[in-house]
């Protein structure tokens, strides 16, 4: 660690300095090239990758078709590392370049939905499911939506980062990011121990939004950390995520847009593979 640095007046970037996974960021927005995105035969074309925040989609996906809706989506891998998300067609439905990203063809004109908490919603609104009915329970889980739309980047972007990905280990921002991770996971372990789930004792999108974080942070899937962050001291977070894991659709949700199965277009695609991580 050094103390030595000192910022220029006029920033410039180094795109050869940013660690592992610098790629997937330039500091201006638009298209890089042009490329059309597939369509499938089904009414939902998810463009994504099995990051958490794309496995909040596949989840939410796989919940509804196992409870009977009319869901059926095809799922197509965007390649962040390739630069996938900078192409002309993915910049159409997100000119953010993240991923997940939504075209729903239901609909006249088909509607773009982009960040994952607003996918999360559409698909609960549009389906009835997912959402507490009673306005204090859905108040509450928005609560629960919102926070961990501000909390995750702290985990992954703040600590995820320096943590497993930067170009060395860095004292202070290790540091300063595992002070606030194992604060929110403190928070969330407070309020588990008096509810089943995330919203009271109603399994919703907010449980499928938080649980890829920080459930796969409990479970020890994030970053190598779990021996670091002591995570099973957060004994109520830790039932929370057992708890969920054992869903066949969020098993199922997990697997798509990753090694096991890239693309996903029917429940079908499932046959052969193996739920365990």
């Amino acid at each position: 660690m050094t103390n030595t640095y000192t910022p220029p007046k006029i920033w410039t970037w180094d795109k050869e300095n940013g660690g592992n996974w610098s790629s997937t960021n330039r500091p201006i927005a638009g298209a890089t090239h042009d490329k059309e995105l597939p369509r499938g035969a089904h009414p939902y074309q998810l463009h994504s990758l099995g990051t958490p925040n794309g496995v909040k989609v596949t989840v939410m996906f796989e919940e509804l078709l196992m409870a009977g809706h009319d869901a059926e989506y095809d799922a197509w891998p965007i390649d962040i590392g390739a630069g996938d998300q900078f192409g002309s067609g993915f910049v159409e439905i997100n000119p953010n370049s993240k991923i997940p990203a939504l075209l729903d063809y239901s609909t006249t004109p088909p509607t773009r939905v982009f960040e994952s908490a607003s996918i999360l919603m559409h698909l609960a609104e549009k389906f009835g499911a997912f959402i507490p009915t009673d306005p204090a329970k859905r108040t509450e889980m928005l609560n629960w939506l919102f926070w961990q739309m501000g909390s995750a980047p702290y985990l992954g972007g703040g600590f995820g980062h320096f943590y497993a990905y930067a170009p060395y280990p860095m004292e202070y921002p290790i540091d300063r990011f595992a002070m606030e991770v194992k604060r929110q996971l403190d928070v969330l372990d407070r309020h588990l121990a008096e509810n089943e789930f995330m919203a009271g004792d109603e399994y919703t999108i907010a449980d499928m939004a938080i649980w890829p974080w920080y459930g796969g942070l409990v479970l020890g899937w994030q970053y190598d950390a779990a021996e670091f962050l002591q995570v099973h001291s957060y004994t109520h977070v830790v039932r929370w995520a057992e708890q969920i894991w054992a869903r066949p659709a969020v098993k199922r949700g997990r697997m798509v847009n990753r090694e096991k199965l890239p693309e996903r277009h029917s429940a079908s695609d499932f046959d052969g593979l193996s739920w365990d991580d």
